[in-house]
């Protein structure tokens, strides 16, 4: 089987906009789900339900692959499966290191979801010596030291960096060097890289602050209108207890 060092997606080379590239991944869950219960054919509506998009984009991100479905019928859910994990490039082998064992490291090593999804853990490396040798997901872990070595044997050329942030761009750096030209970063940190290597961040700290944005906006909104319900007071004529002076004359 083809490692991902021989071959790479030929989305760019294609003309697929990113935009449709980050789309694909969603329907690809959707449809493998779909296969799952052995449903045979799906219409675009049904998918872009599933996948969270509206029909229109979804047709429109399909016209990028030649898929157009047929009118009354729908799209083949085979097919598209295999179509989209072969422009994904899943239809091979991709050997991936994990950098950073730590509690981050150590669940995404037992993420089971890899393997099936065309991905293997090659390797698992972290700077503690105290590590080495320790299995993680029955994979024992080796020791930074060795880093480019393992990258070389193992024809790996996709890196997840879960180092601590001071750490992630020493790391980023040793990788690229040792030929890993696709990153996936979830160090709380910016990494910075050559031209021709891709970096994916994923931030969970990120995203529940984007989360806490939109439930504080969405409180406001309720506490506006719960003030908008409430009947003003009668307005006061601002005439004293004697009709004729203020009550309250300004300082």
């Amino acid at each position: 089987m083809a490692t991902g060092r021989t071959h790479r997606p030929a989305t760019r080379s294609r003309g697929i906009p990113e935009a449709t590239v980050a789309r694909l991944p969603l329907y690809l869950r959707a449809l493998t789900a779909l296969s799952e219960r052995s449903v045979p054919t799906v219409s675009s509506e049904e998918l872009a339900a599933a996948a969270g998009v509206n029909s229109a984009k979804l047709r429109k991100d399909f016209s990028y692959l030649g898929s157009y479905g047929t009118r009354g019928v729908g799209y083949d859910v085979e097919y598209l499966v295999y179509q989209i994990s072969r422009e994904l490039g899943l239809t091979q082998d991709w050997p991936v290191v994990i950098v950073g064992i730590g509690n981050l490291g150590a669940a995404l090593a037992n993420y089971g979801g890899f393997a099936s999804r065309g991905f293997r853990v090659a390797a698992l490396i972290d700077a503690d010596p105290a590590m080495a040798g320790k299995p993680v997901a029955g994979i024992p872990v080796q020791h930074t030291d060795d880093l480019e070595k393992i990258i070389d044997d193992n024809g790996v050329s996709i890196g997840v960096i879960a180092t601590p942030a001071g750490a992630a761009q020493q790391v980023c750096d040793r990788l690229v060097a040792a030929g890993v030209t696709s990153i996936l970063n979830f160090a709380p940190t910016v990494l910075s890289v050559p031209d021709g290597v891709d970096v994916r961040k994923v931030d969970l700290s990120i995203e529940l602050q984007i989360l806490a944005f939109h439930e504080q906006r969405k409180a406001g909104e309720e506490a506006a209108g719960e003030s908008a319900a409430v009947p003003l007071a009668p307005k006061e004529s601002g005439k004293g207890p004697d009709g004729d002076v203020p009550a309250v004359m300004p300082a």
